[in-house]
């Protein structure tokens, strides 16, 4: 009998140890999925709550899988939300989703927002110790400047393609393509811009093609002083805008034109298909991607689009979510990663789809 009462007593002693070493196991430090990264399964695990500026177009789609891997590679769960558009009707939209991850305690935040009054939520975040990574256009400057005169601005890095640097890229290219024909005309070879909005990302993409190709041409003795830059400004895609611009830079005698996002390069794409042969002696350039620019990049005849500048949208999630990351662990966070553009033709266009750089949609 005292054998038995001894046997039973080391049996409640090893089940007591047992449970205590799970119970150590499920604490919040633990690495969880079997990652080095910090961040555990999806059982009370780290979260990321990615916010975007939409979810269902390809561009978004290319960046929620780099999100995604970044946030499989380091252990961490991830959500990814974004309203039905990018216009000021969808903003109450947004500003719940973040509410959201802020009530269920998200880890980190990556967003970037489609219009102002994000300054409280984002307060939050600071009072909450969340970080927050900004990543494509950000969050707008108001709320920026507001969340630092409160002392309290959660936001730790900013991801993004550099617009400027890109479309260098694309005037480098496109100069590359027509040199010799602005160097072969009368001295007034006109360059059309149609730069899509009034917002800081169309200033940048208008304004760093603009300064890139004047300082090559001026760099250039076959082309100095023979060529003109013409620019058309829209608010917007509404009313067939772009389609407005093209016509008006065609009766400016414009020969080559750089659109500076996918809205303009298809109501473009639309206007020389319906216009028969009008428009096949003007040369054109794009910004970004889509099934449209891809059909009319391959396209054998007519008006030629020589190429584009396509933001490298998988590598914008991706880096987004391992800094948010880097700043939960306490590694080392880039304030600012600008991401390169990339171009792309009908020789790589193929090899710049598999490598998520360029999407159809």
């Amino acid at each position: 009998m005292k054998n038995k009462r001894r046997a039973i007593a080391m049996l409640l002693s090893t089940a007591l140890m047992m449970g205590a070493l799970a119970g150590c196991g499920n604490n919040g430090g633990g690495s969880g999925s079997g990652s080095e990264g910090g961040g555990e399964s999806s059982d009370g695990g780290k979260t990321i709550a990615v916010i975007a500026k939409g979810e269902s177009h390809a561009f978004w789609q290319s960046v929620k899988a780099g999100a995604e891997a970044a946030a499989e590679e380091k252990g961490y769960d991830m959500t990814f939300r974004g309203p039905a558009s990018e216009s000021a009707k969808d903003l109450p939209s947004q500003k719940e989703m973040l509410q959201t991850a802020l009530s269920s305690n998200a880890d980190g935040i990556v967003i970037g927002t489609i219009g102002e009054g994000f300054t409280d939520m984002l307060a939050q975040a600071y009072d909450k110790d969340i970080p927050v990574v900004q990543f494509d256009s950000g969050v707008w400057e108001n709320d920026i400047k507001a969340l630092d005169d409160m002392g309290k601005n959660p936001i730790v890095s900013h991801v993004a393609t550099s617009n400027t640097l890109a479309a260098g890229l694309a005037a480098e290219n496109f100069f590359e393509a027509i040199k010799e024909d602005i160097a072969a005309s009368d001295g007034n070879y006109v360059v059309g811009i149609i730069q899509h909005d009034e917002t800081q990302t169309g200033i940048d993409r208008a304004g760093g093609f603009e300064e890139k190709f004047a300082e090559l041409a001026d760099a250039d003795e076959t082309t100095k002083g023979k060529y003109k830059i013409e620019k058309e400004v829209k608010p917007g895609d509404a009313d067939n805008a772009y389609k407005a611009a093209l016509e008006a830079l065609y009766e400016k005698g414009a020969k080559a034109i750089f659109m500076s996002n996918e809205g303009v390069v298809k109501q473009v794409s639309d206007a020389i298909a319906a216009a028969g042969g009008k428009y096949d002696d003007v040369k054109f350039c794009g910004f970004d991607a889509g099934t449209k620019q891809i059909e009319w990049m391959k396209a054998e005849s007519g008006a030629k689009l020589i190429g584009s500048v396509a933001q490298d949208s998988y590598q914008i999630g991706y880096d987004a979510v391992m800094q948010c990351i880097n700043a939960i662990e306490g590694s080392t966070v880039e304030e600012k990663v600008d991401i390169a553009g990339a171009w792309w033709d009908a020789t790589n266009v193929d090899e710049m789809k598999e490598k998520n750089l360029v999407y159809e949609g």
